[in-house]
Parts: C-alpha cells; structure tokens; sequence
C-alpha cells in the first residue's frame, strides 16, 4: 500500500509541476510578444516623431510647431510651449523648408513598467533655403520617448554627433 500512495503522490506532484511549468511558460511567452508589440510601437511612434521634428516649413510655421507639440511630452513639450513665440520668428526669419526622414531606426532601451523607451534614428533632412537649393544633410539622433494616457510621445530630442 505504501507503494501505491507514494506513486500516487508521485504522479500528483508530477502533474503539479507540469502544471506550473505550463502556465509559468505561458506567461513568460506572453510577456515577450507584450514586448515585442510595445518594441514595434515604440519604434514606429519614434520614427514618426524624429522625422515631424526635422520637418518644418517657414510659409507654415505654426502647423509645424503644432505637430511638434503633439508629438511631445513633459519638459520637451513644455519648453515648446514657453518657447512657441520665438521660436516661430526664427522659423520664418530663416525662410527655410526642411524635410526629415528616417532611414534606419532602433529601440535601445525599453522598460515597460516605468514606461519610457530610447531610440537611435539615422535621419536624411532635405533643406531648402528660400530661392536656394536643395542639399542633404544626415544626421543621427537619440530619442527618448513616454508612454502617456495618449500613447508614447517624444519626451527628449538630442543629436549625437557624428565622428570622423
């Protein structure tokens, strides 16, 4: 008889610990397709943003700052805000048209549970000085980005300087 309760409590413990390691395995597979999701958003939400902040055309000045604001949050947001006015002068007084595009973009840091992400964008701006012609310049940016109630804005914009 004791054979027989210690391979029943054999199997029962068994079956326990498949159950565990099945649902602890869901879980840990579901978190990395919640992350992979939220990595795609993330870079998708942030090539959109850097190449918005590297577009801007004088004749508009006040769209482009509008999708600048919309595009951003905390202290880069506010900064735009206190910033609008003079910044919009300057936009104008340089009669110049930008277009930004990424060309290459990457998530270098993500952390879900504080909501905020990094990125590194290699960005291609086309520039056209009023009756001038156009050049290219590239570039490379580093992005931070925070979840918001609204999905992820640009929280941060700095250019990383390109060596030789």
């Amino acid at each position: 008889m004791t054979s027989k309760r210690s391979t029943t409590l054999a199997a029962l413990l068994l079956a326990a610990a498949l159950g565990f390691a099945a649902w602890a395995g869901a879980g840990y597979l579901g978190r990395g397709t919640d992350q992979g999701a939220t990595r795609d958003e993330v870079l998708a939400t942030a090539r959109q943003a850097v190449a918005t902040f590297n577009t801007l055309d004088y004749r508009q000045a006040d769209q482009g700052l509008d999708r600048w604001l919309a595009s951003s949050t905390g202290t880069l947001h506010d900064e735009l805000t206190r910033t609008r006015d003079s910044s919009r002068q300057r936009i104008e007084a340089a009669k110049t048209v930008t277009e930004g595009r990424v060309v290459d973009a990457a998530v270098t840091e993500l952390d879900t549970a504080r909501g905020t992400a990094e990125v590194l964008a290699a960005v291609e701006t086309v520039v056209v000085p009023d009756g001038g012609q156009a050049t290219t310049k590239r570039g490379r940016f580093q992005a931070e980005l925070t979840r918001t109630e609204t999905g992820w804005r640009l929280s941060a914009l700095a250019q990383v300087p390109v060596t030789t």
